[in-house]
């Protein structure tokens, strides 16, 4: 099967190689020319910010689904300052301070917190102990079965 497709695949190239002669095919000339004018898009040049600003917050307070997270972030030229929050599943809240700049890079400070103050509660230990239980036999049980007479009538 690959052979076939080398074969094709060099016949296609001698082909486009312009070996084989091909037919030449003669047109009439075209009686008028027409010419159209399609006209040219050209983009617009966007201004360039040299020192951009911005600053954005939001804020999920959800008691139903327990969606709580928070994020806020400012720039001003090419420091950029911010901080998130959220829940963990474990119950944890993780917060999260960055900074962004050409000298350091990206920095971030990971924080997590406890939402509920765990206390350890000291109880006494727990003493299991094993009872011997005797073993006895189950009384058999005879179930008997009765089946109603059906009166069968025939025509």
């Amino acid at each position: 099967m690959a052979f076939k497709f080398v074969a094709v695949f060099a016949l296609l190239a001698v082909a486009n190689a312009g070996i084989l002669p091909a037919a030449q095919v003669y047109h009439a000339a075209p009686a008028a020319v027409v010419k159209t004018v399609t006209p040219v898009l050209t983009k617009t040049v966007e201004e360039y910010d040299p020192h951009p600003q911005y600053k954005y917050s939001y804020d999920v307070q959800d008691a139903v689904s327990g969606d709580n997270k928070s994020q806020f972030e400012e720039r001003d030229g090419d420091v950029v300052r911010g901080q998130y929050s959220l829940i963990d599943a474990d119950g944890y809240k993780r917060t999260v301070q960055y900074t962004a700049d050409p000298v350091n890079g990206f920095n971030a400070v990971v924080s997590r917190d406890p939402l509920v103050a765990k206390t350890v509660v000291a109880t006494a230990p727990v003493v299991k102990t094993f009872t011997p239980v005797a073993h006895y036999a189950a009384p058999a049980y005879h179930t008997t079965y009765s089946v109603p007479a059906t009166h069968v009538v025939h025509h």
